[in-house]
């Protein structure tokens, strides 16, 4: 390699340290956000809630930042191969983890209108632990993609299937509560669409697993992910995950 291509190749490498640090401070802040969403549904806490919703901006913008640094290193670099691929899954994640936070913001948001009612028993913790599925397979896929490890990536795509599992189980409490007293009706939709937003995290954080595969491969990986009970999709006809 002679000295100008040395040149070109380290002003990369510094270009893309700066994007996948930005991409990791992101991932904090949505496992943050996970996390809290949570912890204020299980403990009816309204400041915390407002707190995650607030953080949600910072999230936004840390997407935008993502994007344009990205966007520059293709214009300036022009990457290819690998080093394409890189940026490409970077561009990627950062719109997974900015839906996750969006699904984090939401419960939050049904947070501060569930304190207001009365809670149905059992249902914020069985939440909570889904919730912590999903937080634990988002810690899991960021290290296959920073690692470059397959066996682990496809380990949290395999996983997806016991958050389907649970979101099925929570779907049928609801309808049980429901129908046992129709006064359940609202507060079981919220806890309903708050444990669809959770569902619907765990499949964004397949996708970062997907990454994490197509960095080392090349190929995205087949959908041949075992899927839960669809009851619940024919039920609220959803069948789009």
């Amino acid at each position: 390699m002679n000295m100008p291509d040395q040149h070109i190749h380290a002003a990369f490498d510094r270009d893309l340290e700066r994007v996948q640090a930005l991409i990791m401070k992101m991932a904090g802040l949505v496992e943050a956000a996970i996390v809290d969403s949570a912890k204020a549904l299980t403990e009816r806490d309204e400041e915390l809630a407002a707190r995650v919703r607030e953080a949600d901006a910072l999230i936004d913008a840390l997407e935008e930042e993502v994007n344009e640094a990205a966007a520059m290193v293709l214009a300036l670099r022009s990457p290819t191969a690998g080093d394409l691929r890189t940026v490409l899954s970077v561009i990627k994640l950062s719109a997974n983890l900015e839906r996750c936070g969006d699904y984090a913001k939401n419960i939050a948001k049904r947070t501060t209108v569930l304190v207001q009612m009365a809670p149905i028993e059992g249902a914020a913790l069985a939440i909570r632990r889904m919730a912590r599925e999903v937080e634990l397979m988002m810690k899991d896929a960021l290290d296959a993609y920073t690692h470059r490890d397959v066996g682990l990536a496809q380990d949290v795509r395999m996983r997806d299937a016991d958050v389907d599992q649970m979101y099925n189980a929570l779907f049928r409490e609801f309808l049980t509560h429901m129908m046992e007293d129709p006064r359940n009706i609202t507060a079981c939709m919220h806890l309903h669409f708050i444990a669809k937003n959770i569902e619907r995290m765990g499949d964004h954080v397949t996708s970062i697993a997907d990454q994490a595969i197509y960095l080392v491969t090349g190929e995205m990986p087949e959908d041949n992910r075992p899927k839960g009970d669809r009851t619940s999709y024919v039920a609220t006809g959803e069948d789009d995950g």
